[in-house]
């Protein structure tokens, strides 16, 4: 690693920045591929890049021309730099990938929704495998297909899957514990395995179906059901022909549902970038088994002036880290170092994957497809996005704010008599509710009266802005509301204000909003620290954006209090006894029935139960028996 970022180092670089300080490295760096971090003087990073030749990369932007104006104010804030070499240019692509997603710095295009796609697996784990959804890392046994787009078009996926081929969904404790055929069953979506309906083979044989339909050989599947239901239909076997003809309906309808199904394509992931107005919209289709299973829009950081290949590169390294590629991935845009990418891509799935930017046939089609939907999708976002800062202009017109706000914070509190008490918080700006930033705070303080309203708001404000004066004091991190919206009266205003003061902040606007007369929608009262209540038209297009900023904290705060409930109703007294962890309960409470019987257990039992060893029979004997 080589550099400079010593404090003193900092120090003596901070009076120079720009083109003078890059220039000064140059004489120290040498040809090999690496990382750089370009910092300002403040030492926070202002943008990282990889290199395949450090030296000829960081040269380029000692130049004084021939820059973008997004890179040339970057350049001009430089005030030092940091590098790190690698042996290889696919670690350098990896490492820049990794501090990106680390560090988020202001001038690299960033994504911010990485969020992992759910799949339909198939368990292989017991004679009876079950089709579900799953998210997250394939750590369970089974067979996988996927990704889905969203949790919609899975769970569509699934039901119509379900009436095809009637496998479980149920989890195992459940099919073990059944003695007679579930709902599904009696409503056509389940074979009944349970129960003994079907044989093994006979499920093996739909299991079997379902995966040759998932591997795109529906086709196949379709004409062995239309065999079977002639030959029902033949033998006069009129009810076993019509349930035939609702699984082949049931594939159709999954078929149907795809819309775009290219025959020449087996595997791609379709990536197209549109560009307008300083805004970019990258649009992803998921092409598996000959399906189209999907397709999902990403809006991502770019700044003004960041070139397609740039964006789409940037894309690509941070989409695909926490997800599997295809083998396949076809661009709209070529990217610089798409061999790097390849090179990194398939290491990560452990195959050859190609990234191609087709001109012709179907490869092509796909991919103005893809660009088709992303400039449809930026045009609905960017109208949303005018509609949007129209109403905070509208709002801070009404409430007098010097101008319209950035970020507005709203905070509600759930419980039920003070119990199991949350506090919520969401955030909306100018491109809406910015769910990514939405947070829950536990109520801690075991001092609070129960139920007490104020206390609560005051211990979550509390909480939240002593966390930004000490992480970000000089507001620069854009986490630092421009307006805190209460759900509540004068009395609530009154303790955020409070909270605030006491922490020495007295320029972060509060707004209450309480139900009027009748605590009817339409009649809000609205209240300010120092002043008289105020109140805005029922037709107030303000109004209305107020409303469902406060119906959405309501939302959020009602279910992490929900979450918190349900979650402490599941409590044992298992949870608090030593070396018992997840598995270990189970184990118990499915061998004694429930928590009380295993404290009433004897010694010996305990040993006896399956996964317990004698010491650790020991140690829950003891807990509860007092004597350990």
């Amino acid at each position: 690693m080589t550099g400079d970022f010593e404090e003193d180092g900092v120090s003596r670089k901070a009076a120079r920045q720009g083109h003078a300080v890059i220039k000064g490295y140059l004489r120290s760096l040498d040809e090999r591929p690496g990382v750089y971090r370009m910092l300002d003087a403040r030492a926070e990073v202002l943008y990282v890049g990889k290199a395949r030749n450090l030296r000829k990369r960081v040269a380029s932007y000692a130049k004084p021309a021939g820059h973008s104006s997004r890179i040339s104010r970057m350049i001009a804030a430089t005030a030092s730099m940091m590098f790190l070499t690698t042996e290889t240019e696919t670690e350098a692509l990896l490492l820049e990938q990794n501090l990106i997603k680390q560090l988020r710095p202001k001038y690299n295009v960033l994504l911010r929704d990485d969020k992992s796609f759910p799949n339909i697996l198939v368990t292989d784990d017991h004679p009876f495998p079950q089709i579900r959804k799953h998210r997250g890392l394939r750590s369970e046994k089974g067979r996988y297909f996927g990704p889905f787009a969203s949790a919609g078009s899975v769970n569509r996926t699934l039901n119509q899957l379900q009436k095809a081929f009637l496998l479980r969904n149920c989890t195992d404790s459940m099919f073990d514990s059944r003695s007679r055929p579930c709902l599904l069953y009696q409503i056509r979506r389940c074979s009944g395995p349970c129960v003994g309906l079907i044989s093994q083979a006979d499920y093996a044989a739909l299991v079997e179906d379902a995966a040759l339909f998932l591997t795109g050989k529906s086709t196949r599947v379709q004409e062995h059901l239309a065999r079977e239901m002639a030959e029902a239909s033949a033998a006069m076997e009129f009810e076993r022909a019509a349930a035939l003809r609702d699984r082949i309906r049931a594939l159709t309808n999954v078929q149907a549902s795809q819309g775009v199904n290219p025959q020449g394509v087996e595997e791609a992931d379709v990536v197209a970038l549109h560009q307008e107005g300083g805004q970019a919209c990258v649009e992803v289709f998921f092409i598996r088994a000959n399906q189209n299973w999907g397709n999902r829009a990403y809006f991502p950081r770019t700044g003004a002036g960041a070139e397609p290949a740039e964006i789409l590169e940037a894309f690509l390294g941070q989409f695909y880290g926490n997800k599997t590629p295809a083998r396949q991935i076809l661009l709209s845009h070529a990217i610089e170092d798409a061999d790097l990418m390849e090179a990194a891509l398939g290491r990560a799935l452990g195959r050859r994957v190609t990234i191609a930017v087709p001109r012709r046939g179907e490869k092509a089609a796909l991919v103005e497809h893809a660009a088709r939907n992303a400039r449809e999708a930026l045009a609905r976002r960017m109208a949303e996005s005018a509609s949007q800062i129209a109403l905070l202009e509208g709002l801070a017109a009404a409430f007098g704010l010097e101008a319209a706000p950035e970020r507005i914070e709203v905070y509600d509190n759930s419980h039920i008599m003070g119990a199991h008490a949350v506090g919520g918080m969401i955030v909306a700006g100018p491109e809406g509710m910015v769910r990514s930033q939405y947070r829950k705070f536990n109520i801690r303080s075991t001092e609070l009266t129960p139920g007490d309203d104020f206390a609560m708001m005051r211990e979550v404000l509390t909480r939240r802005f002593s966390r930004l004066a000490r992480e970000d004091p000089d507001r620069q991190g854009g986490a630092w509301p421009d307006l805190v919206l209460i759900d509540g009266g004068a009395g609530q205003v009154s303790a955020a204000a409070q909270a605030l003061a006491e922490l020495g902040i007295d320029d972060v606007a509060i707004l209450g909003v309480a139900k009027g007369v009748d605590r009817d929608a339409g009649k809000e009262e609205f209240h300010r620290p120092g002043l008289p209540p105020m109140a805005l038209g029922h037709k107030d297009p303000v109004l209305y954006f107020i409303q469902r900023l406060r119906d959405e904290a309501h939302r959020f705060a009602i279910g992490a209090h929900r979450t918190k409930r349900a979650a402490q109703t599941r409590a044992t007294p298992l949870d608090e006894v030593p070396g018992v962890g997840a598995a270990r309960k189970r184990a118990l409470l499915a061998h004694f029935g429930s928590a009380k019987a295993v404290a009433r257990a004897g010694l010996a039992d305990l040993r006896a139960a399956p996964g317990i060893s004698s010491a650790l029979a020991e140690t829950i004997y003891g807990f509860f028996h007092g004597d350990a």
